[in-house]
């Protein structure tokens, strides 16, 4: 079952039990995974729908931390819940270990010596840990590693 089929399933199962909350987060993913084959004419693959998942999950942790600062727990709440759901369709996150294996290896296999080389080593890692861990602490592993 591709990562598609198992978000329409979920749809039917949210309907079917009365989740509403539930429900509207799902059909908010749905459609923001239409308009991305709409705008650019294709049929998204798992990859492309875990990167559409990921962009959502990174726009409401942005939304989190506004509420905070603006002393809205009640809007808060409601973002934390809807990233808790959202996560549930990524894959298993790696380890610091495992990330910092991976980090390793691709600078091993990409020969980088500088910070120079760090769009080299971001490229061979994004295609293996895209939804499994967060690019933007890999990136900062990254630069620490290559001295930047």
């Amino acid at each position: 079952m591709t990562l598609k089929e198992r978000i329409t399933e979920d749809m039917k199962a949210a309907m079917r039990s009365g989740q509403k909350e539930r429900l509207g987060v799902i059909r908010m993913l749905t459609a923001a995974i239409k308009q991305r084959e709409v705008d650019e004419r294709i049929t998204l693959d798992d990859a492309q729908v875990t990167g559409v998942i990921e962009k959502m999950i990174k726009q409401r942790k942005e939304s989190l931390q506004q509420f905070q600062a603006g002393n809205r727990p009640d809007l808060a709440d409601k973002e934390a819940a809807e990233i808790a759901l959202l996560q549930t369709y990524l894959p298993a996150a790696l380890t610091d270990g495992e990330v910092d294996a991976l980090i390793a290896e691709a600078i091993a296999a990409v020969g980088a010596a500088s910070v120079k080389d760090m769009g080299k080593v971001m490229a061979l890692i994004k295609g293996r840990a895209q939804g499994r861990a967060d690019m933007a602490v890999v990136g900062a592993k990254i630069k620490a590693k290559l001295g930047g």
